[in-house]
């Protein structure tokens, strides 16, 4: 076979392969590449050499058995026998689950995690969002200090494991999307200054030297990355993408490595014949990011909406620190600015950041599905000093409101694993890195950062500690209990009203009607011929929904028809659907 690698400032490039050394010569085709043939088969390891340095993995490797820092493996994608026939599932309608494959489970294993899908088809999602599956230092760690993009970590099954998941999921009628890293690489195990300009001082980022998409040799650079992204969807049958802080990849190109990207993808899902997308993490509130290419956008299909979040969890918590603050003032009101206009900063003062943020969302020309909702991430809970989700401070009832806004609501729903049931086990920072001073510099680092907000170092969880990570594991044995099992029945319901109730799925932001009482903590919202009303205060609300006849399709605490001036009697901490054709 051939291997190849690009190395466009080396003089002197070698092969190793199983002990065998291999001298490469330049590609008179590619400029900066270097080509050697040499026997190999499916788990042949190798590396390179360059400049007589010492042998390093291959940057485009598709395998590391023995961890980032061991020798690269070839994998044959032709020897895994698919067995789902998939025609892909689009994003418009879906209902997405964000999933930690090495918490999912105690096993902490994709093979594991994919004899639990069964629970998540019954549940009613249509996609499972797996975090970063790149490889990493150690064992465990939440995925985004990952290196070798085209490779999967060898301690969750490797290549074979991910497909072995992805098969068993699209049997199932799953879609799967995976989060990917483009805007750094880890710390630990990262080689590819080795073999190139990878990197760029031009610009930093909170990681560093930024990813060269823009400087000398940037060409390759986005060939690299779009190359790694294409390779999930083609070789691994996944879905879709979520692209990792989107707005710290610099780029003053005018073709921005986003568009081309968007372009390479649509591209290979024509080639495919099956849908493909891909999701962005953006704090920018800029709607060209999900305007189409042709419309003198991005072209991405969709975003994350951290706005609709902060917005639920201060109606929730009532919390006001840090970027929360903004929406503390009047929680509702923000609540009702994203349900029906997408953005809260859409050009508004955000005193968090201490200027003007955002732009206006076209609500003629963008649907709401490009729009992803939840009322708990990955982020939002393991950023938090001690990683606890909404569960242990809120009753069910709230924790019912929480997930009936969220469902029901306008945005392509997303869900944090464990949160369906109102998982009892926090979801906390964890690493497992191999080297002490690392190691140390991350246990520091989180403390100091927290006591900066009052905490006391003793009560932050040690990153490194594997307790760490053994209490972030899901307790599958709490769905079978109270109040889990009411709170899974409720998360099951709304997801069902949502697959049955057309109007559940209007893109048209324009349609949704927002009332609320700031004071009285009480909000609903009309979306076609359904209305959802939510009562946060602990008291009974008397909410005006109009007189037309009304039908309870789903309902927290029993409650009666609204009177004859259309007035609903909803308990406190409680919420239902109604249907008012």
């Amino acid at each position: 076979m051939q291997f190849e690698v690009w190395a466009p400032q080396a003089g002197r490039v070698t092969l190793h392969r199983e002990g065998v050394t291999h001298a490469m010569e330049r590609d008179p085709e590619r400029a900066g590449w270097w080509v050697a043939e040499a026997e190999a088969r499916d788990g042949t390891r190798y590396g390179f050499a360059v400049d007589d340095g010492p042998v390093l993995p291959d940057p485009r490797s598709r395998r590391q058995p023995d961890g980032p820092d061991g020798p690269s493996a070839v994998v044959d994608h032709g020897r895994y026998a698919w067995r789902a026939e998939w025609p892909g599932r689009p994003l418009p309608g879906a209902v997405l689950y964000e999933l930690h494959v090495g918490t999912y489970t105690p096993e902490g294993t994709l093979d594991a995690a994919a004899e639990r899908l069964g629970h998540l088809a019954e549940l009613g999602v249509t996609h499972v969002e797996l975090m970063p599956l790149c490889p990493f230092p150690g064992r465990h760690g939440w995925g985004y200090e990952g290196v070798s993009l085209w490779a999967v970590h060898e301690p969750y099954g490797g290549p074979e494991g991910l497909k072995r998941f992805v098969d068993r999921a699209h049997e199932l009628g799953l879609g799967v999307v995976l989060d990917v890293v483009h805007n750094h690489l880890g710390p630990s195990g990262n080689y590819l200054p080795a073999f190139g300009p990878y990197f760029t001082e031009t610009h930093h980022t909170p990681w560093g030297a930024a990813v060269n998409l823009d400087a000398p040799g940037s060409d390759e650079v986005r060939a690299y990355l779009i190359g790694s992204a294409l390779a999930w969807l083609r070789d691994y049958r996944i879905d879709g993408l979520r692209l990792d802080a989107v707005h710290a990849l610099v780029d003053t190109r005018a073709y921005h490595f986003l568009e081309e990207l968007s372009a390479a993808v649509d591209g290979l899902s024509a080639d495919l014949g099956r849908p493909l997308f891909l999701i962005a993490e953006s704090e920018l509130n800029d709607p060209r990011t999900i305007t189409a290419r042709a419309e003198g956008g991005l072209g991405l299909q969709a975003q994350w909406n951290d706005d609709f979040h902060h917005a639920l969890h201060t109606a929730l918590t009532g919390e006001s620190q840090g970027y929360y603050a903004d929406f503390a003032r009047a929680p509702l009101y923000a609540l009702a600015k994203t349900l029906t206009g997408g953005f809260f900063h859409d050009g508004t003062y955000s005193s968090f950041r201490g200027r003007h943020h955002g732009r206006p969302l076209d609500r003629t020309r963008v649907a709401a599905h490009r729009l992803l909702g939840y009322s708990q991430t990955h982020d939002q809970i393991g950023n938090r000093a001690q990683g606890d989700r909404l569960s242990a401070a809120l009753s069910p009832g709230l924790l019912a409101c929480a997930a009936t806004l969220t469902l029901t609501g306008p945005f392509t729903p997303m869900l944090f694993m464990g949160e369906e049931w109102a998982a009892g086990t926090p979801w906390q920072f964890f690493t497992d890195h191999t080297d002490p001073e690392l190691a140390e510099a991350v246990r520091r680092g989180r403390r100091r950062e927290f006591a900066a907000h009052g905490w006391a170092e003793e009560d932050i969880p040690d990153p490194q500690d594997p307790a760490t990570r053994d209490r972030s594991c899901l307790d599958w044995s709490e769905p079978e209990r109270e109040p889990h099992a009411r709170v899974l029945a409720w998360y099951r319901r709304l997801i069902a009203l949502r697959h049955q109730q057309p109007d559940l799925t209007d893109p048209d932001l324009g349609d949704i009607k927002v009332a609320y009482d700031e004071r009285a903590r009480w909000l609903a919202f009309r979306r076609g011929d359904v209305c959802v009303a939510v009562n946060f205060a602990a008291e009974p609300a008397t909410i005006p929904v109009g007189s037309r006849p009304a039908q309870v399709l789903a309902a927290w605490e029993p409650v009666d028809a609204p009177d004859a001036e259309g007035g609903l009697r909803l308990p406190g901490e409680s919420c239902v659907v109604l249907a008012q054709p």
